[in-house]
């Protein structure tokens, strides 16, 4: 199926998530909007300008109000992070946008991605601003972080990335907990590797955790990946694909999280991410996701303060 796709916001990820859409082949109609007009307008037209080298799609710059419209509205809207400032500093300045995005799109059919951080906040935000349900309002959550896990791990193992499978979950952001207890590498239990380390996870997961600093402290901002991540949600949104995704939704009881919007593995498809699926965590796991629930509910609760 081609969807309606609509990204609202221009800057570094929002052009970065049409890219990468309009390649993957996942939009019939890709609308695009700014509060800078001029700026969604001209690059509605850049992209348009490259029609022979993608699939068909029509590509136009629309008002938010023309947003209901689409099946899926990606949020990619607010200001970047700076160096050395947590995704959570970002909390003020962006939720005040994603909240009146969201009551513009109450009442709507579409799903929802979020993608603007701190996009766990940001996503309980718009779920509460828009009053859809909590399934069609998702954020890109623990997606990079475990796209990132997985290439750290092939490379220190040698492998190729697709042979690496481990997840991350929680916070999209510094209390993520990386799920080491359930790593495999093919069919074999990472921690039974030949040659793995259990030492070498702290600074892995470090590693994962200051990726996104590393990039901002370089070049300003993070956004091809994070196109490329939110293009694959697109495409198992609209194609039904029904896999199963570590994404952000507002959880409603997996794990003993009320009310929390982070990361669990969710069955993602063409009705959103309704079945949320518990994942085997060990002790420390359990606690650190606990930990990072309170971290997220915190930081919400500070948006009234």
């Amino acid at each position: 199926m081609k969807a309606r796709i609509g990204i609202i916001g221009t800057g570094w990820v929002g052009t970065s998530v049409a890219f990468s859409t309009l390649l993957a082949g996942h939009a019939g109609e890709l609308w695009l909007h700014d509060q800078r007009a001029d700026v969604a307008e001209g690059e509605a037209m850049d992209l348009a300008d490259g029609a022979a080298f993608y699939p068909r799609c029509a590509v136009r710059a629309v008002t938010l109000e023309q947003m209901r419209e689409a099946e899926i509205v990606v949020l990619a809207a607010g200001r970047n992070g700076r160096p050395q400032e947590s995704r959570l500093d970002l909390l003020r300045d962006n939720a005040r946008i994603a909240s009146s995005i969201g009551s513009v799109l109450a009442g709507s059919n579409a799903i929802v991605l979020v993608v603007t951080n701190p996009v766990d906040v940001l996503t309980r935000v718009v779920a509460q601003a828009s009053g859809l349900p909590l399934e069609r309002v998702i954020g890109t959550g623990t997606l990079l972080d475990t796209a990132r896990l997985r290439e750290r791990l092939a490379r220190q193992l040698s492998l190729s990335t697709q042979s690496v499978h481990a997840q991350v979950v929680g916070e999209h952001g510094d209390s993520s907990v990386m799920l080491w207890s359930g790593a495999r590498v093919g069919g074999t239990a990472l921690r039974d590797w030949p040659g793995w380390k259990a030492a070498d996870e702290a600074s892995l997961a470090l590693q994962v955790r200051r990726a996104a600093y590393e990039v901002i402290r370089r070049k300003g901002a993070t956004n091809h990946a994070i196109g490329l991540v939110t293009a694959e949600l697109i495409g198992c949104l609209v194609n039904d694909e029904r896999r199963l995704l570590p994404v952000s939704r507002v959880q409603n009881g997996a794990c003993g999280i009320h009310g929390v919007a982070l990361s669990l593995p969710a069955v993602v498809g063409m009705g959103g991410a309704a079945q949320v699926v518990e994942p085997a965590l060990d002790a420390a796991e359990r606690d650190a996701l606990r930990a990072s629930a309170a971290v997220l509910g915190a930081a919400f609760d500070a948006l009234s303060g």
